[in-house]
């Protein structure tokens, strides 16, 4: 197939965690010899904050490694027609603008021969229905949601006819363990602060248990406000700044231990539905425990990870992570085996064809269609 997609940004994750996932299917598209064609905007706001920040040698390290994916970058004259010209699937990401997600859908509305897919990786559907809303999806063939209850807003709100759970998952080309690379911390945390939206969370499982533990450790990750930098200087913790996304393999094999704290709407409206950070952490061999969240889905069998209710069992699971090593090794045996076995890009490449296979089989068809991450 000649694959084209629409993203916000492909050479750049500043504050962009859905660029993971999103070069990692690309890559593995290429991999089962299919043509991957990416367009991004020159200005995206990914792009700039990474210039900004001094990330253009870490944006250079992309065409290497996504050696095959070509990757083409355009300002306000996109020429729609020659980009879409010969297309078998076009998928276009929910970060791009509304009027380019109109443009490419009314294509496949007056006819062209493609099939068009729709991608939502984030949680606007319940935080900013409104913004969703506004997207015209009446030409696209179908949606691929990163969650089962993400799928089922779709269709129960009307904003499409057929949709698909299609997970996020670890690129393992990427991230892998690095037994190398000598554990300098006990704890690594690698995430955004945001705007406040969990910071109680970040708090209570991230910075009060390492600072009453009095572990060394250190924290990557951007849009952190001086109230938060403060918190964590208080804390003794380390902040590395932004960490592009093919450096935190390195990160994860420096320390003993991480965790994982998920934004509010995915706890509260959005169960089963983890972030990156549990895939790649468990692809890169490193004790994962976690802040309350519901894998509805059974995306991990138990054992993968340790998961608490509140501050004081995070102390506690992180000091027997620390100290049994019997039972840190155990936990991370069984979350690479997970992974490796069901939740790689690679899986979500395959799945994804079978998908358009599927579509195509029955276009025209109305009926909702659904395909769970990792499900052969």
């Amino acid at each position: 197939m000649r694959c084209v997609l629409f993203y916000h940004a492909f050479t750049s994750c500043w504050n962009n965690g859905n660029a993971h996932f999103l070069r990692g299917y690309a890559r593995e598209l290429h991999a089962l010899g299919h043509k991957v064609i990416v367009y991004e905007p020159f200005d995206g706001w990914s792009r700039l904050n990474a210039i900004r920040e001094g990330g253009a040698n870490a944006m250079a390290d992309i065409p290497r490694l996504f050696a095959g994916v070509d990757i083409r970058q355009y300002d306000t004259c996109l020429d729609l027609d020659r980009a879409l010209d010969g297309a078998d699937l076009v998928i276009v990401h929910e970060w791009n603008s509304p009027d380019l997600i109109a443009q490419i859908g009314g294509k496949r509305a007056q006819g062209a021969a493609f099939t068009l897919l729709f991608h939502d990786t984030h949680h606007r559907a319940v935080s900013a229905p409104e913004e969703l809303a506004q997207f015209d999806l009446d030409g696209f063939d179908g949606v691929l949601a990163f969650g089962e209850v993400l799928r089922q807003i779709y269709l129960k709100l009307g904003w499409a006819d057929r949709a698909f759970t299609w997970h996020e998952a670890a690129d393992v080309a990427l991230y892998h363990p690095l037994p190398q690379v000598e554990a300098s911390d006990d704890l690594v945390w690698i995430g955004n602060w945001g705007d406040g939206e969990r910071s109680a969370e970040l708090n209570e499982f991230l910075v009060e248990p390492v600072a009453e533990l009095k572990l060394c450790a250190s924290v990557y990750g951007v849009r952190y406000s001086d109230a938060a930098l403060h918190t964590i200087e208080t804390a003794r913790i380390r902040h590395g700044g932004w960490l592009p996304a093919h450096w935190a393999p390195v990160a994860f094999a420096g320390a003993r231990a991480t965790v994982h704290v998920p934004r509010g709407p995915y706890v509260r409206s959005l169960p089963g539905i983890p972030t990156i950070r549990v895939f790649e952490a468990l692809a890169c061999g490193i004790p994962l425990v976690s802040a309350p969240w519901s894998d509805t889905e059974g995306l991990f069998p138990d054992g993968a990870y340790l998961s608490v209710t509140n501050g004081s069992q995070m102390k506690h699971a992180l000091r027997a992570v620390l100290d049994d090593r019997e039972m840190s090794s155990a936990m991370v045996q069984k979350g690479l085996r997970t992974i490796r076995e069901q939740h790689t890009c690679r899986h979500r490449a395959e799945q994804l064809v079978g998908i358009v296979a599927d579509i195509r089989d029955s276009r025209g068809s109305a009926q909702p269609q659904r395909c769970v991450g990792a499900v052969a």
